[in-house]
């Protein structure tokens, strides 16, 4: 019986930035969230990248409504950094990427084997969208910054995750942030929460947000939409533009009895000094209580 002919399907596209930022940008998880979708009703809240021969990589995707959702996953074949990556997917499908450096421009060129669910051409579009995401974020990067803090805690991961979470706890970690910091809403995947506190004269303020994920004792993804000023919500307008779309992530590990809690959070320019200052304090705080008892 004869086997079906593989169809090699090629996407690109040009990015004005350097080979090693695209290459940064492409491989590391914590980007992958960003702009690892082809359409707005996707997002993937959840990525794993071993970048080494025998790693394996996972990128779960799901539609914003919930109903549908799939992992996208592989093996590495071969890894050559700054120039190209070869995997094969968990169904057997190849996938080659090259990245071509064109003085201060990278080429970034996709080949794919086909499926045969779909038609060809509603892949090539599928895939092309994804590059065409990945673009505007390489090249808008710089708007928020990414900025990274972990903590070592003596203590198991189940009660570091309750503490972070629990309505009492998480008011007395983050009042390094503000005194009168609470949440309200709920921290299940899907659920509207609010981040709010009041200022010195006493009208609220804070973050509308979304929660993308949650792992009990392993991951939380906050994605921010809108902020709190004076008590009034705004969704819209140029104060969002410097939040909306950026992520707040904790992650959990366990290593020999000891939690390690690290935490992912993007940051525009005029915050990124106070973050600095403030996040490791509230890890010391984190620590201290999750320690005490």
């Amino acid at each position: 019986m004869a086997t079906a002919e593989k169809i090699m399907v090629t996407v690109e596209t040009i990015l004005h930035a350097p080979v090693e930022k695209v290459w940064n940008l492409w491989t590391d998880p914590r980007h992958i969230l960003h702009w690892n979708n082809a359409y707005d009703g996707w997002y993937t809240p959840r990525a794993e990248n071993d970048l080494q021969v025998g790693g394996r990589f996972l990128c779960r995707m799901e539609s914003r409504d919930g109903k549908h959702g799939f992992d996208y996953s592989g093996i590495y074949k071969k890894v050559v950094l700054n120039r190209q990556i070869f995997f094969t997917l968990d169904d057997g499908r190849e996938v080659r990427i090259n990245f071509k450096s064109v003085e201060d421009q990278t080429i970034l060129i996709e080949t794919f084997e086909a499926e045969n669910l779909n038609m060809v051409e509603v892949q090539q579009e599928g895939w092309q969208a994804i590059l065409n995401s990945f673009k505007k974020y390489v090249e808008d990067y710089g708007r928020l910054l990414l900025l990274h803090f972990n903590i070592s805690i003596d203590a198991p991961v189940e009660k570091v995750y309750r503490t972070v979470l629990d309505e009492k706890g998480y008011a007395e970690w983050t009042a390094v942030f503000n005194p009168s910091s609470h949440f309200q809403g709920s921290w299940k995947k899907g659920s509207k929460i609010r981040f709010l506190g009041t200022d010195q004269n006493g009208t609220m303020g804070g973050m509308v947000s979304l929660i993308r994920e949650n792992l009990p004792n392993k991951f939380i993804s906050i994605e921010h939409r809108g902020i709190i000023k004076e008590g009034k919500v705004i969704m819209r307008g140029p104060e969002t533009e410097e939040w909306a779309g950026g992520l707040e992530n904790y992650t959990f590990k366990e290593l020999n009895g000891e939690t390690l809690f690290l935490v992912d959070v993007d940051a525009n320019h005029k915050f990124k000094s106070y973050f600095e200052h403030t996040w490791p304090k509230a890890l010391s705080k984190l620590k201290a209580m999750c320690e005490a008892n």
